[in-house]
Protein backbone atom coordinates (compact mmCIF):
# COMPACT_ATOMS: atom_id res chain seq x y z
CA UNK A 1 0.00 0.00 0.00
CA UNK A 2 2.53 2.43 0.85
CA UNK A 3 4.28 1.87 -2.35
CA UNK A 4 0.80 1.91 -4.25
CA UNK A 5 0.12 5.69 -2.37
CA UNK A 6 4.22 6.87 -3.45
CA UNK A 7 3.69 5.79 -7.36
CA UNK A 8 0.22 7.20 -6.87
CA UNK A 9 1.50 10.58 -6.12
CA UNK A 10 4.69 11.13 -8.49
CA UNK A 11 2.27 9.98 -11.31
CA UNK A 12 0.15 12.93 -10.05
CA UNK A 13 2.80 15.66 -9.38
CA UNK A 14 3.58 14.27 -12.92
CA UNK A 15 0.42 14.87 -14.57
CA UNK A 16 0.01 18.09 -13.26
CA UNK A 17 3.24 19.16 -14.68
CA UNK A 18 2.27 17.65 -18.05
CA UNK A 19 -1.09 19.47 -18.15
CA UNK A 20 0.78 22.75 -17.32
CA UNK A 21 3.13 22.66 -19.98
CA UNK A 22 0.25 21.70 -22.79
CA UNK A 23 -2.27 24.09 -22.18
CA UNK A 24 -0.87 26.24 -19.57
CA UNK A 25 -4.55 26.17 -18.38
CA UNK A 26 -5.36 26.13 -14.10
CA UNK A 27 -2.88 26.67 -11.17
CA UNK A 28 -0.18 24.35 -12.63
CA UNK A 29 1.90 26.48 -14.57
CA UNK A 30 5.09 26.92 -14.29
CA UNK A 31 7.34 29.97 -13.71
CA UNK A 32 7.98 29.91 -17.69
CA UNK A 33 4.33 30.62 -18.27
CA UNK A 34 4.41 33.68 -16.05
CA UNK A 35 7.23 34.95 -17.84
CA UNK A 36 5.99 34.47 -20.90
CA UNK A 37 2.39 36.18 -20.19
CA UNK A 38 4.56 38.96 -18.66
CA UNK A 39 6.60 39.24 -21.81
CA UNK A 40 3.58 39.18 -24.51
CA UNK A 41 1.61 42.25 -22.18
CA UNK A 42 5.20 44.36 -21.64
CA UNK A 43 5.24 43.97 -26.00
CA UNK A 44 1.64 44.93 -26.43
CA UNK A 45 2.12 48.03 -24.19
CA UNK A 46 5.30 48.95 -26.19
CA UNK A 47 3.83 48.54 -29.20
CA UNK A 48 0.63 50.94 -27.89
CA UNK A 49 3.52 53.38 -26.44
CA UNK A 50 5.44 53.12 -30.23
CA UNK A 51 2.28 53.97 -32.20
CA UNK A 52 0.81 56.58 -29.57
CA UNK A 53 4.45 58.20 -30.27
CA UNK A 54 4.83 58.16 -33.68
CA UNK A 55 0.97 59.67 -33.24
CA UNK A 56 2.14 62.47 -31.11
CA UNK A 57 5.23 62.95 -33.54
CA UNK A 58 3.34 63.27 -36.73
CA UNK A 59 0.94 65.63 -35.41
CA UNK A 60 3.67 67.65 -33.98
CA UNK A 61 5.23 67.76 -37.14
CA UNK A 62 2.30 68.33 -38.95
CA UNK A 63 1.57 71.17 -36.65
CA UNK A 64 4.75 72.87 -37.08
CA UNK A 65 4.72 72.71 -40.91
CA UNK A 66 1.69 74.23 -41.02
CA UNK A 67 2.27 76.78 -38.44
CA UNK A 68 5.69 77.91 -40.62
CA UNK A 69 3.29 77.85 -43.40
CA UNK A 70 1.15 80.20 -42.50
CA UNK A 71 3.65 82.68 -40.82
CA UNK A 72 5.01 82.49 -44.29
CA UNK A 73 2.17 82.95 -45.91
CA UNK A 74 1.23 85.97 -43.56
CA UNK A 75 4.45 88.16 -44.82
CA UNK A 76 3.60 90.72 -47.92
CA UNK A 77 6.88 91.60 -49.74
CA UNK A 78 7.74 94.06 -52.64
CA UNK A 79 10.56 93.06 -55.08
CA UNK A 80 12.31 96.48 -54.78
CA UNK A 81 15.29 95.12 -56.13
CA UNK A 82 13.79 94.46 -59.96
CA UNK A 83 12.10 97.43 -59.19
CA UNK A 84 14.81 99.90 -59.00
CA UNK A 85 17.67 98.25 -60.66
CA UNK A 86 21.04 98.86 -60.87
CA UNK A 87 21.07 102.96 -60.85
CA UNK A 88 21.53 102.52 -57.05
CA UNK A 89 24.22 103.43 -54.13
CA UNK A 90 26.61 100.53 -53.93
CA UNK A 91 26.80 98.42 -51.31
CA UNK A 92 27.98 98.53 -48.16
CA UNK A 93 31.61 96.19 -48.05
CA UNK A 94 31.66 93.53 -46.16
CA UNK A 95 35.28 92.84 -44.19
CA UNK A 96 35.68 88.85 -44.69
CA UNK A 97 36.47 87.04 -41.40
CA UNK A 98 38.17 84.74 -42.66
CA UNK A 99 35.64 81.89 -41.36
CA UNK A 100 32.45 80.90 -42.28
CA UNK A 101 30.08 82.33 -40.41
CA UNK A 102 26.69 80.50 -39.84
CA UNK A 103 24.69 83.73 -39.40
CA UNK A 104 25.00 86.77 -41.44
CA UNK A 105 27.38 89.43 -39.83
CA UNK A 106 27.73 92.29 -42.30
CA UNK A 107 27.19 96.17 -42.10
CA UNK A 108 22.85 96.80 -43.43
CA UNK A 109 21.07 99.61 -43.74
CA UNK A 110 17.34 99.02 -43.55
CA UNK A 111 14.71 101.55 -44.27
CA UNK A 112 12.10 100.84 -41.63
CA UNK A 113 8.91 102.72 -41.89
CA UNK A 114 5.18 102.95 -40.27
CA UNK A 115 2.03 103.06 -42.25
CA UNK A 116 -1.37 102.28 -42.15
CA UNK A 117 -1.34 100.74 -45.78
CA UNK A 118 -2.26 97.12 -44.75
CA UNK A 119 -5.71 96.84 -42.51
CA UNK A 120 -7.80 100.70 -43.73
CA UNK A 121 -10.80 100.14 -40.92
CA UNK A 122 -8.47 99.09 -38.21
CA UNK A 123 -6.33 101.30 -38.96
CA UNK A 124 -9.00 104.06 -39.49
CA UNK A 125 -9.75 103.33 -36.05
CA UNK A 126 -6.26 103.61 -34.32
CA UNK A 127 -5.99 106.88 -36.05
CA UNK A 128 -4.89 106.23 -39.76
CA UNK A 129 -5.95 106.86 -43.15
CA UNK A 130 -7.30 104.30 -44.30
CA UNK A 131 -6.38 102.02 -47.55
CA UNK A 132 -4.90 102.18 -51.47
CA UNK A 133 -4.43 106.12 -52.35
CA UNK A 134 -5.37 107.27 -48.80
CA UNK A 135 -2.24 105.07 -47.38
CA UNK A 136 0.54 106.98 -45.64
CA UNK A 137 3.95 106.60 -43.65
CA UNK A 138 4.09 108.62 -40.76
CA UNK A 139 7.39 107.16 -39.48
CA UNK A 140 10.26 106.64 -41.18
CA UNK A 141 13.89 105.26 -39.95
CA UNK A 142 17.42 104.13 -41.61
CA UNK A 143 18.75 101.54 -39.07
CA UNK A 144 22.41 100.98 -39.67
CA UNK A 145 23.66 97.79 -37.91
CA UNK A 146 26.98 97.40 -37.96
CA UNK A 147 29.15 95.00 -39.30
CA UNK A 148 29.64 92.42 -36.35
CA UNK A 149 26.18 93.49 -35.40
CA UNK A 150 27.48 94.54 -32.20
CA UNK A 151 25.83 97.86 -32.36
CA UNK A 152 23.48 100.05 -34.41
CA UNK A 153 22.29 103.53 -35.44
CA UNK A 154 18.63 104.44 -36.25
CA UNK A 155 18.12 107.66 -37.93
CA UNK A 156 14.87 109.22 -37.89
CA UNK A 157 13.86 111.25 -40.86
CA UNK A 158 11.17 114.12 -39.99
CA UNK A 159 8.11 113.34 -42.95
CA UNK A 160 8.04 117.11 -42.94
CA UNK A 161 11.23 117.88 -44.72
CA UNK A 162 11.13 118.84 -48.26
CA UNK A 163 12.94 117.36 -50.79
CA UNK A 164 13.55 116.05 -54.31
CA UNK A 165 11.78 113.57 -54.86
CA UNK A 166 13.17 111.50 -57.59
CA UNK A 167 10.92 109.65 -60.53
CA UNK A 168 10.14 106.20 -59.51
CA UNK A 169 8.89 103.24 -61.49
CA UNK A 170 4.94 102.70 -61.29
CA UNK A 171 3.57 99.05 -60.54
CA UNK A 172 1.41 99.64 -63.66
CA UNK A 173 4.04 100.82 -65.24
CA UNK A 174 5.42 104.08 -66.33
CA UNK A 175 7.12 105.93 -63.99
CA UNK A 176 6.48 109.47 -61.34
CA UNK A 177 7.62 112.60 -62.45
CA UNK A 178 10.27 114.19 -60.60
CA UNK A 179 9.30 117.04 -57.90
CA UNK A 180 10.83 119.61 -56.07
CA UNK A 181 10.15 120.79 -52.72
CA UNK A 182 7.94 117.75 -51.92
CA UNK A 183 7.27 116.63 -48.13
CA UNK A 184 9.26 113.20 -47.53
CA UNK A 185 6.38 111.37 -47.01
CA UNK A 186 4.62 111.89 -50.24
CA UNK A 187 7.13 109.38 -51.45
CA UNK A 188 5.27 106.76 -50.12
CA UNK A 189 1.75 108.41 -51.38
CA UNK A 190 2.43 108.45 -54.88
CA UNK A 191 4.77 104.89 -55.53
CA UNK A 192 5.04 102.67 -52.16
CA UNK A 193 8.10 101.43 -51.02
CA UNK A 194 10.05 101.48 -54.41
CA UNK A 195 9.30 105.09 -54.49
CA UNK A 196 10.35 105.65 -50.83
CA UNK A 197 13.42 103.62 -50.69
CA UNK A 198 14.43 105.77 -54.33
CA UNK A 199 14.17 108.75 -52.60
CA UNK A 200 16.06 107.73 -49.38
CA UNK A 201 19.15 106.30 -51.29
CA UNK A 202 18.78 109.93 -53.58
CA UNK A 203 19.04 112.24 -50.58
CA UNK A 204 21.54 110.13 -48.44
CA UNK A 205 23.84 108.10 -51.04
CA UNK A 206 23.30 105.43 -49.35
CA UNK A 207 21.96 101.53 -49.80
CA UNK A 208 18.91 100.56 -48.60
CA UNK A 209 19.85 96.61 -48.43
CA UNK A 210 16.41 95.96 -46.93
CA UNK A 211 12.83 97.78 -46.67
CA UNK A 212 10.23 96.72 -43.72
CA UNK A 213 7.29 98.41 -43.12
CA UNK A 214 4.72 97.99 -39.84
CA UNK A 215 0.97 99.14 -39.91
CA UNK A 216 -0.11 100.67 -37.41
CA UNK A 217 -2.84 98.13 -35.62
CA UNK A 218 0.18 95.38 -36.42
CA UNK A 219 2.30 97.54 -34.44
CA UNK A 220 -0.12 98.14 -31.53
CA UNK A 221 -1.11 94.11 -31.49
CA UNK A 222 2.82 93.35 -31.33
CA UNK A 223 3.04 95.31 -28.49
CA UNK A 224 0.38 93.50 -26.49
CA UNK A 225 2.02 90.37 -27.84
CA UNK A 226 4.85 91.31 -25.98
CA UNK A 227 3.11 92.32 -22.78
CA UNK A 228 3.34 95.45 -23.24
CA UNK A 229 6.31 97.91 -22.99
CA UNK A 230 7.16 100.45 -20.20
CA UNK A 231 8.42 104.05 -21.08
CA UNK A 232 9.45 107.09 -19.34
CA UNK A 233 8.23 110.08 -20.27
CA UNK A 234 10.24 114.20 -19.07
CA UNK A 235 6.82 115.42 -19.46
CA UNK A 236 2.92 115.73 -19.42
CA UNK A 237 1.17 114.77 -22.72
CA UNK A 238 -1.61 115.67 -23.55
CA UNK A 239 -3.01 115.00 -27.23
CA UNK A 240 -6.67 115.38 -27.86
CA UNK A 241 -5.81 114.09 -31.56
CA UNK A 242 -3.75 110.52 -30.52
CA UNK A 243 -6.24 110.31 -27.04
CA UNK A 244 -3.09 110.01 -25.07
CA UNK A 245 -2.89 111.64 -21.40
CA UNK A 246 -0.07 110.90 -19.30
CA UNK A 247 1.44 112.30 -16.43
CA UNK A 248 5.40 112.86 -16.53
CA UNK A 249 6.97 109.73 -15.10
CA UNK A 250 7.53 106.05 -16.04
CA UNK A 251 4.09 104.15 -17.35
CA UNK A 252 3.45 100.54 -18.29
CA UNK A 253 1.63 100.81 -21.17
CA UNK A 254 -0.86 98.74 -23.78
CA UNK A 255 -0.33 98.36 -27.74
CA UNK A 256 -2.97 100.76 -28.03
CA UNK A 257 -1.55 103.24 -25.82
CA UNK A 258 2.41 102.95 -27.51
CA UNK A 259 0.94 103.47 -31.03
CA UNK A 260 -1.01 107.18 -29.66
CA UNK A 261 2.86 107.99 -28.03
CA UNK A 262 4.16 107.55 -30.85
CA UNK A 263 2.21 108.94 -32.85
CA UNK A 264 1.66 112.04 -30.46
CA UNK A 265 2.88 115.34 -30.87
CA UNK A 266 0.34 118.10 -30.60
CA UNK A 267 0.74 116.89 -26.63
CA UNK A 268 4.39 117.96 -26.25
CA UNK A 269 7.02 120.75 -26.78
CA UNK A 270 6.30 123.21 -29.89
CA UNK A 271 3.84 120.56 -31.62
CA UNK A 272 6.42 119.62 -34.55
CA UNK A 273 7.43 116.32 -36.24
CA UNK A 274 10.55 116.71 -34.24
CA UNK A 275 8.99 116.38 -30.90
CA UNK A 276 7.69 113.37 -31.88
CA UNK A 277 10.61 111.80 -33.23
CA UNK A 278 12.11 111.81 -29.77
CA UNK A 279 9.12 109.71 -28.13
CA UNK A 280 9.54 107.68 -31.38
CA UNK A 281 13.10 106.98 -30.32
CA UNK A 282 12.23 106.18 -26.79
CA UNK A 283 9.64 104.01 -27.17
CA UNK A 284 11.99 102.06 -29.83
CA UNK A 285 14.61 101.60 -27.00
CA UNK A 286 12.06 100.41 -25.02
CA UNK A 287 11.05 97.85 -26.93
CA UNK A 288 14.14 96.82 -27.69
CA UNK A 289 14.47 95.65 -23.79
CA UNK A 290 10.80 94.42 -23.53
CA UNK A 291 12.11 91.57 -26.47
CA UNK A 292 15.25 91.52 -24.47
CA UNK A 293 13.72 90.81 -21.14
CA UNK A 294 10.98 88.60 -22.86
CA UNK A 295 12.01 85.05 -23.19
CA UNK A 296 10.20 84.04 -25.84
CA UNK A 297 12.64 80.55 -26.50
CA UNK A 298 11.04 78.94 -23.36
CA UNK A 299 6.97 79.99 -23.93
CA UNK A 300 6.66 78.14 -27.59
CA UNK A 301 2.78 79.66 -27.50
CA UNK A 302 3.34 82.58 -26.83
CA UNK A 303 6.70 82.75 -29.47
CA UNK A 304 3.75 81.63 -31.73
CA UNK A 305 1.62 84.05 -30.79
CA UNK A 306 4.27 87.27 -31.69
CA UNK A 307 5.53 85.58 -34.59
CA UNK A 308 1.80 85.08 -36.09
CA UNK A 309 1.57 88.76 -34.81
CA UNK A 310 4.30 90.71 -36.66
CA UNK A 311 4.66 88.76 -39.85
CA UNK A 312 0.39 89.01 -40.05
CA UNK A 313 1.88 93.49 -39.91
CA UNK A 314 4.86 93.19 -42.57
CA UNK A 315 5.52 94.39 -45.63
CA UNK A 316 9.36 93.69 -46.57
CA UNK A 317 11.57 93.64 -49.63
CA UNK A 318 11.99 89.90 -51.21
CA UNK A 319 15.22 89.41 -49.59
CA UNK A 320 13.07 88.87 -46.12
CA UNK A 321 9.64 87.75 -47.03
CA UNK A 322 10.08 84.28 -45.46
CA UNK A 323 9.93 82.84 -41.74
CA UNK A 324 13.73 81.48 -42.49
CA UNK A 325 15.51 84.67 -43.64
CA UNK A 326 13.91 86.78 -40.92
CA UNK A 327 15.02 84.32 -38.06
CA UNK A 328 18.07 84.38 -39.25
CA UNK A 329 17.96 88.67 -39.30
CA UNK A 330 16.69 88.21 -35.84
CA UNK A 331 19.15 85.34 -34.22
CA UNK A 332 22.09 87.83 -36.03
CA UNK A 333 20.90 90.52 -34.12
CA UNK A 334 20.50 88.59 -30.41
CA UNK A 335 23.56 89.95 -28.82
CA UNK A 336 22.01 93.89 -29.52
CA UNK A 337 20.86 95.61 -26.44
CA UNK A 338 19.03 99.27 -26.52
CA UNK A 339 22.40 100.31 -24.51
CA UNK A 340 24.44 99.45 -27.65
CA UNK A 341 21.80 101.35 -29.93
CA UNK A 342 22.07 105.21 -30.75
CA UNK A 343 18.86 107.31 -31.81
CA UNK A 344 19.98 110.82 -33.77
CA UNK A 345 17.63 112.51 -35.86
CA UNK A 346 18.81 113.69 -39.49
CA UNK A 347 19.94 117.24 -39.10
CA UNK A 348 17.50 120.10 -40.53
CA UNK A 349 16.54 123.58 -39.99
CA UNK A 350 13.48 125.24 -40.85
CA UNK A 351 12.90 126.03 -44.39
CA UNK A 352 13.27 129.30 -46.03
CA UNK A 353 10.14 129.58 -47.49
CA UNK A 354 8.32 127.53 -45.02
CA UNK A 355 8.35 127.42 -41.27
CA UNK A 356 5.95 124.47 -41.15
CA UNK A 357 8.48 122.61 -43.15
CA UNK A 358 12.26 121.66 -42.56
CA UNK A 359 15.26 120.83 -45.09
CA UNK A 360 18.61 119.17 -44.13
CA UNK A 361 21.26 120.76 -42.27
CA UNK A 362 24.43 120.65 -44.80
CA UNK A 363 26.85 119.95 -44.19
CA UNK A 364 26.08 118.07 -41.09
CA UNK A 365 23.19 115.81 -42.58
CA UNK A 366 25.36 114.46 -45.31
CA UNK A 367 28.31 113.75 -42.95
CA UNK A 368 25.82 111.66 -40.81
CA UNK A 369 25.03 109.33 -44.37
CA UNK A 370 28.65 109.50 -44.62
CA UNK A 371 28.99 107.53 -41.77
CA UNK A 372 26.89 104.77 -42.40
CA UNK A 373 28.62 103.97 -45.80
Amino acid sequence: MSGDGEGGTDAGNGGGNEDGNDDGGGRGGGPGDVVDRRTGRRSRLLKAAGIALGCVLVASLAGAAWAYWHLNRNIDSVDINSALGDDRPARAMVTPDGAASPLPSGALNILVLGSDSRSGERNATLGGGGEGDGARSDTAMVVHIDEGRTGATIVSIPRDTLVTRPACPRESGGSTSVAYNAMFNSAYSVGGPVCAVKTVESMTNVRMDHYIEIDFAGFADLVDALGGVTVTTDEDISDEDSHLELEAGTHHLDGEQALALARTRHGIGDGSDLGRIGLQQTLVKALLDQVSATDLLTNPAKLYNVADTLTGSLTTDTGLDSLTELMSLGRSLQGLSSADTRTVTMPVLPAPFDRNRVIADEPEATRLWESLR
